[in-house]
């Protein structure tokens, strides 16, 4: 019998990076793929003391796994979608988007309470301009503050009293099995998710895409298209606005089950007063027109100045 092919993967070593790996590990190991660990730390890893806002680094949980995959110090790098950069980086490819796990956010209380009985001035805790804009938009009176850490490090600041709430993407807490006693779904007409929430990135070098080795064949079956083109049209989305992964920016693209390509976005003021909509529905395998028009959408409306805001708060 022949040895299986064996690749290095990279990745961070977060609890949540190390499931989304074992994910693709599994699936790879199961089609004869044997795979070598690679932890990367990254500057989003070592910098722990700001907020994530004010890091200044495009890519800040990414660049570094894609700069060991260039270097060829690792043959695949698996990502969460949303931490990946709009622009394409050159030599690289995303080979695989697989099928998306759970795509929206939570609140998180000791006793599981949902947004709308959290008491005048609650201490909510989170990261996100995103988050932050939505939830001021229906709760002005909330006070948001920055949180940094993995999911075990935030449900213990709350358990300690730091927060009265957390607001954690639903996909991150059901993978680690965490807290699904003390979450609400947090519904979205009040927020919409992050481009790319919920959904993996696998890159591999360009040059390996036409390969026939039996790895990135097996890499490339780990692909869903109803995921692609939905989120490939939030990331089109993101990039006409020139927003960055940073922005007050919600988008969620979703396929019918007539096939057609449905898009709803967002964008608010960083201080949630003013929110912008968007819908658009399209053909699927004109993801990227999809998102141009919904950015096309917003824009008419005053997006780029709230982008343009939001960043100068950052």
């Amino acid at each position: 019998m022949a040895r299986p092919t064996t690749i290095k993967l990279g990745t961070r070593a977060s609890p949540l990076a190390q499931w989304q790996a074992d994910w693709v590990t599994s699936r790879l190991e199961s089609a004869s793929v044997a795979v070598e660990r690679v932890l990367i730390t990254t500057s989003g890893d070592r910098d722990q003391g700001g907020t994530i806002a004010n890091l200044g680094v495009v890519g800040a949980f990414t660049k570094e796994i894609q700069r060991a995959l260039l270097d060829g110090r690792i043959d695949v790098a698996v990502h969460s979608l949303k931490d990946l950069p709009t622009e394409a980086t050159p030599g690289l490819t995303l080979a695989a988007i697989p099928e998306r796990g759970p795509c929206g956010d939570v609140l998180v209380t000791l006793d599981g309470r949902p947004l709308v009985d959290l008491p005048r001035g609650a201490r909510v805790g989170t990261g996100s301009l995103r988050r932050r804009a939505h939830l001021w938009h229906v709760r002005p009176d909330l006070k948001m503050e920055d949180i940094r850490g993995n999911v075990d490090t935030r449900l213990r600041k709350l358990g300690e009293g730091q927060y009265d709430a957390l607001v954690l993407a639903e996909a991150g807490v059901a993978r680690l099995g965490l807290a699904e006693n003390m979450t609400w779904r947090i519904d979205q007409d009040t927020l919409l998710p992050a481009v790319g929430q919920g959904a993996l990135g696998v890159e591999v070098r360009t040059d390996a895409v036409a390969s026939a080795d039996s790895a990135f064949a097996a890499i490339a079956g780990l692909d869903d298209r109803a995921t692609r083109c939905s989120v490939l049209a939030e990331r089109a989305l993101l990039a006409a606005l020139c927003a960055g992964c940073l922005a007050p920016v919600g988008a969620l693209g979703r396929i019918g089950e007539d096939g057609s390509l449905a898009l709803s976005a967002t964008v608010l003021s960083a201080d949630g007063k003013r929110k912008l909509s968007a819908k658009v529905v399209g053909e699927a395998d004109e993801f990227l027109a999809v998102g141009q028009r919904a950015a096309k959408q917003l824009i008419d409306q005053g997006a780029e100045e709230l982008v343009r805001q939001a960043r100068e708060r950052t």
